[in-house]
């Protein structure tokens, strides 16, 4: 059964569209990212699955249930960008509390914090806590129950790079058991590597989704060849590829997607020439800076800025 499925999902705050017709779905054991400028509307499609707010139309289905009905609460789990706590209570009070509040024995508190790495940290003041550390306690209330599914709101907040990493491959393990991630982020970099899918909204409506190879595709963007010169044969390089353009010590070869085995040749062709070569394919913030600029307002009048701006708070 597919764990949470969106189609046309639209809801509106007066004139605002907050999100309009949107439809995707993530599957089991399935990573799906959701991109978007502040404004895009993921907050707001975030709330309608949880059943905090409802759509203005369209259908939503959590885990074959109703958003907010008994079921899809059970088997959904939620951590929010910014978590709080009461800073009185040491992680293991903490945990503990919201066992309770799950109907789970309290004794697994101190395995939850062990797996986000707090163990050492479990009797200690959570006022004490680093704002990295307050986001693994709150990772870990997000793992009471073996949720079938998670929705994560920029869940790396506050992490450093060692813990960004840890929490990821934890990510990977709950998703080879079978759970469900949906998760928003504006680090591009991570996700592109770490989730299966990408669904980009802008203004309230879906632009782009598809793994990086779809994305890729209907970027259309080129693939980078860097060619580092052998000694003495930068001249010779340039001659034997006209089309390329100089780039410090080296040459850089744009070509089409379509294009890249033909470049391959090319470049195999002139090996006695080349000391390396790099390959650079597009990354997700090229993908993700062409599509939003494809989906620019088109209105009179209508610009960059005026683009970036946030939606009102109610809307996200």
């Amino acid at each position: 059964m597919t764990s949470l499925i969106l189609s046309r999902l639209t809801r509106r705050f007066g004139a605002v569209a907050a999100l309009d017709e949107v439809s995707l779905s993530v599957g089991p054991g399935e990573r799906v990212a959701l991109l978007g400028h502040n404004g895009a509307g993921k907050s707001t499609l975030m709330k309608i699955v949880l059943g905090l707010i409802p759509a203005t139309s369209g259908e939503v289905r959590v885990l074959g249930a109703a958003p907010g009905s008994g079921p899809a609460r059970a088997g959904t789990a939620y951590l929010p960008e910014n978590v709080a706590f009461h800073p009185a209570l040491t992680g293991r009070e903490q945990l503990r509390a919201y066992l309770a509040l799950r109907g789970q024995p309290g004794r697994q508190a101190g395995e939850l914090l062990a797996r986000v790495g707090l163990a050492d940290a479990a009797d200690h003041r959570i006022g004490t806590y680093s704002k990295g550390m307050r986001q693994r306690v709150g990772l870990a209330q997000a793992l009471i129950g073996q949720p079938r599914l998670l929705v994560l709101d920029e869940p790396t907040s506050g992490l450093d790079p060692v813990s960004r990493r840890e929490f990821y491959a934890l990510l990977d393990e709950l998703a080879a058991t079978g759970a469900s991630i949906l998760l928003s982020s504006h680090a591009l970099t991570e996700v592109e590597a770490r989730t299966d899918r990408m669904v980009i909204l802008s203004h309230g409506r879906v632009v782009a989704q598809g793994t990086m190879a779809d994305l890729r595709a209907e970027a259309a963007l080129p693939v980078t060849f860097a060619l580092l010169p052998a000694p003495g044969q930068a001249e010779a390089l340039a001659r034997a590829f006209p089309d390329g353009q100089a780039d410090g010590g080296a040459l850089r070869l744009m070509v089409p997607q379509s294009d890249k085995l033909a470049a391959l040749a090319r470049v195999a062709a002139a090996r006695s020439l080349l000391t390396d070569v790099d390959i650079v394919p597009p990354s997700l913030e090229d993908i993700y800076s062409r599509i939003s600029r494809r989906d620019l307002p088109a209105e009179p009048g209508a610009s960059v800025a005026d683009w970036r701006a946030p939606l009102s708070e109610a809307a996200e």
